[in-house]
C-alpha cells in the first residue's frame, strides 16, 4: 500500500515534468513488483515516465502494476477470512473470449487517460476534462464498450466537478487512481470480457440486502446462500437490480424504483425462500437475474440461514480485474459479542463490537435510512448477519440484519425488510412522497416529448 500511495502522489501533480519526489514514487512502484511477469516492463516504463516521455503502453504497465499490488493486498486479506470463517472459496474461470471491439475508441480513451497522467489532478481544467465526452459518446451505443464508456463518464464528471485542479483544498488520489488505473486496463482489448456464466437450479436462502444510493441511481445487492438441487455443497451468491432515479426520490421511496425489476426483493421483506431453475450465474456468483427463472419458496429465517447454511457455504471467486481490498464484502454471522459505544467527533456514537476479545468497527453509515434498521437497534442487539468489509486499513462490519430486543420481546429486524413494501407509517409516507414525484416528472418528460 505505501508504494502505491507513491505511486498515486506521483499522479498528482502529473509526469510531464516530473519532480524528485515523483521519480522516487515511480521507482518504488517498479521495486514493488520486481521479481515478477511485470518487472521489466514496468521498470522501463518507470524509467520513462520519471524522464517525462512516457508512452500510452508505459502507461498501461504502471496501471497494470499499481492493480497488481493491490490485488495482491485482496488476495491476503481474502486468505486471511478464509481462515477465520472457515470456508472455502471457488476457483477463478478464465473469460469468455471478446467479441471484436473497435480499436480505435478504445485507442482514444488509452489517450485522454494518458493526458490526464501527464497533466495530473492539480492541473486537470475543463478543457482536458471535456476530451472524454466524444468518446464516451461514441461507445455508448456499443454493449461490448459500455462497461467502459459508463466508467469514463462518471470518472470525468467527477473530475469536471472538481475543475480547476489548482484550486482542490484536497484531493481524492486513491480513488482518482482507481478509476484511472482500471480504465486504463479496460482500454486493453479482451479486458472486459463478459464473465463465463453458467446455469442455478436449486433454493436460494437471502441474508440481506445491501442498499447502495446516490442522487441520480440506485442499486440493491441481495447477499443470499444458494443451495443447488444436485446436492453439491453450497455457495455464496448475489443478484443485484440498478435503477437511475430522480434526486428527489429518498429514502423508503427508492423501493418502488428497484421492485418491478425483481421478484426477489418481496421475497427478502416477506422471509422467503425463492425457487431457481436454469437462472444465468457467473463463476463470481453473480446471479443474472431474470423472473422467468424464479418461483416464490417457502419461508426462510435469514438467522437460521445464517447459522445453520453460511458456515458450509463456499466464499465466491474474484475476477483479476476486481481483486481489491474495496471489493471485499464477505457476508458474516456473529453473535455472543459486546457493544463499545464512543462519541464521535460530530455528535452521534461510533459502535465497536468485541468479538473474540478482538474489536471490530460497526459501520452504521452505511445502514440505508430506507429501511427500519437503526444504529440504535444495532448498539442493543445480540446477534447480526453483515458484511465484513475492509475500509482505511482496518475490518469493519457493515449491519443487514440484528436480533435483539424490544419491550422484552426478541425480534429480528432487517435493513431490507421494506424491499417489498411495508405498513410502517414512515416509509408509506415516504412511497407516497416518491409517487408524486415519479408522476409528476413523468408528465413533464411527456410533454417535452410531444412538444
Amino acid at each position: 500500500m505505501t508504494a502505491v500511495d507513491a505511486f498515486d502522489r506521483a499522479l498528482v501533480a502529473g509526469l510531464l515534468r516530473p519532480q524528485p519526489a515523483q521519480v522516487a514514487g515511480l521507482t518504488e512502484l517498479a521495486h514493488s513488483v520486481a521479481g515478477t511477469p511485470l518487472a521489466s516492463r514496468v521498470s522501463e516504463a518507470a524509467e520513462k515516465a520519471a524522464s517525462g516521455v512516457a508512452s500510452e503502453d508505459h502507461f498501461v504497465a504502471l496501471a497494470a502494476a499499481r492493480t497488481a499490488l493491490l490485488g495482491s493486498v485482496h488476495d491476503s486479506l481474502a486468505s486471511r477470512l478464509d481462515e477465520v470463517t472457515g470456508r472455502t472459496r471457488g476457483e477463478v474461470t478464465p473469460p469468455a473470449p471478446a467479441e471484436r471491439q473497435a480499436a480505435n475508441l478504445l485507442a482514444a480513451a488509452r489517450s485522454w487517460l494518458s493526458d490526464l497522467a501527464r497533466t495530473g489532478w492539480q492541473g486537470i481544467d475543463h478543457e482536458v476534462v471535456s476530451g472524454a465526452a466524444q468518446v464516451v459518446s461514441a461507445m455508448l451505443p456499443d454493449p461490448a464498450l459500455r462497461r467502459l464508456a459508463t466508467l469514463l463518464d462518471g470518472f470525468s464528471a467527477e473530475l469536471a466537478a472538481s475543475c480547476p485542479g489548482a484550486t482542490l483544498e484536497r484531493i481524492p488520489a486513491r480513488r482518482w487512481g482507481d478509476l484511472w488505473s482500471r480504465a486504463m486496463l479496460l482500454t486493453l482489448p479482451g479486458a472486459a470480457a463478459a464473465p463465463p456464466t453458467g446455469t442455478a437450479t436449486g433454493r436460494l436462502l437471502p441474508l440481506g440486502v445491501d442498499l447502495q444510493e446516490h442522487a441520480t441511481s440506485a442499486q440493491a445487492q441481495v447477499h443470499a446462500v444458494f443451495e443447488p438441487a444436485d446436492g453439491t455443497a453450497p455457495r455464496l451468491v448475489r443478484a443485484c437490480v440498478s435503477v437511475p432515479k430522480p434526486d428527489t426520490v429518498v429514502g423508503a421511496g427508492v423501493w418502488q424504483l428497484l421492485r418491478p425489476h425483481m421478484s426477489l426483493l418481496a421475497a427478502v421483506s416477506e422471509g422467503r425462500s425463492m425457487g431457481l431453475t436454469g437462472m444465468p450465474v457467473t463463476a463470481e456468483g453473480d446471479l443474472v437475474w431474470s423472473d422467468e427463472h424464479a418461483r416464490p419458496g417457502e419461508p426462510a429465517d435469514a438467522f437460521v440461514t445464517a447459522r445453520v447454511a453460511l458456515p458450509t457455504a463456499t466464499d465466491t471467486a474474484t475476477a483479476p480485474l476486481d481483486r481489491h481490498p474495496a471489493r471485499i464484502a464477505l457476508p458474516v454471522f456473529l453473535e455472543g459479542y459486546s457493544i463499545d459505544k464512543d462519541k464521535g467527533a460530530h455528535g452521534g456514537s461510533i459502535l465497536t463490537f468485541t468479538v473474540a476479545g478482538q474489536p471490530l468497527a460497526v459501520d452504521t453509515d452505511r445502514i440505508p435510512a430506507a429501511g427500519p434498521l437503526t444504529p440504535e437497534a444495532v448498539a442493543g442487539s445480540s446477534a447480526c448477519i453483515g458484511l465484513l468489509r475492509w475500509d482505511a486499513g482496518r475490518y469493519r462490519v457493515q449491519p443487514l440484519a440484528v436480533e435483539t430486543t424490544v419491550r422484552k420481546k426478541a425480534l429480528a429486524i432487517h435493513a431490507g425488510a421494506w424491499a417489498g413494501g411495508t405498513t410502517d407509517k414512515a416509509a408509506v409516507k415516504a412511497e407516497k412522497a416518491a409517487t408524486d414525484a415519479v408522476t409528476v416528472l413523468r408528465e413533464r418528460a411527456g410533454r417535452l416529448l410531444r412538444k
